[in-house]
């Protein structure tokens, strides 16, 4: 039985979300998360960069089959962040790309469709929704890190059709 694995990558300057996902076409295996974090105090490009260092470091260690990073729109009440969260993403669709993998942007309503059934689901139910889907004791925190693993089993469920 051949194994997937799937990284997943939800976007933001103070923090990026990463969630790992392993399993068969059947069953997920096993599944981890975690975070980077950078200083409000640093300069933009400094933290971009640790953004990209950190996250194309991961990539290279870990050689997912498949890397899903949150497809940033337009928000149309603080289009500041918007652009800002644009940068961020950038950075990760180059890490991703210089670590030689598959990478897809997906919108986060699809995401929320596919994990939670409902697609305005809010943060908390996104994150029972992903705790209910693992089996995962306890909370998952920070939101961005549920958020991650969300993008991971959705790129999971996708990824494990087409073998």
């Amino acid at each position: 039985m051949s194994m997937i694995k799937v990284v997943g990558i939800d976007p933001g300057l103070a923090g990026t979300g990463i969630g790992v996902i392993v399993g068969d076409k059947k069953n997920i295996l096993e599944y981890s998360f975690g975070s980077i974090s950078t200083q409000t105090k640093d300069p933009i490009h400094f933290r971009l960069h640790t953004i990209y260092s950190k996250t194309l470091d991961f990539l290279e260690e870990h050689q997912p089959d498949y890397v899903v990073i949150e497809d940033i729109y337009s928000l149309e009440k603080y289009p500041g962040s918007g652009i800002m969260l644009g940068k961020v993403s950038g950075v990760l669709l180059v890490a991703a790309y210089k670590a030689g993998l598959n990478v897809e942007e997906i919108p986060v309503r699809e995401v929320k469709k596919i994990v939670s059934g409902n697609g305005s689901a809010d943060k908390h139910q996104m994150e029972r929704a992903v705790r209910h889907l693992l089996n995962h004791e306890g909370i998952i925190r920070p939101f961005h890190a549920s958020d991650a693993l969300g993008l991971a089993l959705t790129g999971y469920y996708r990824y494990k059709r087409q073998l």
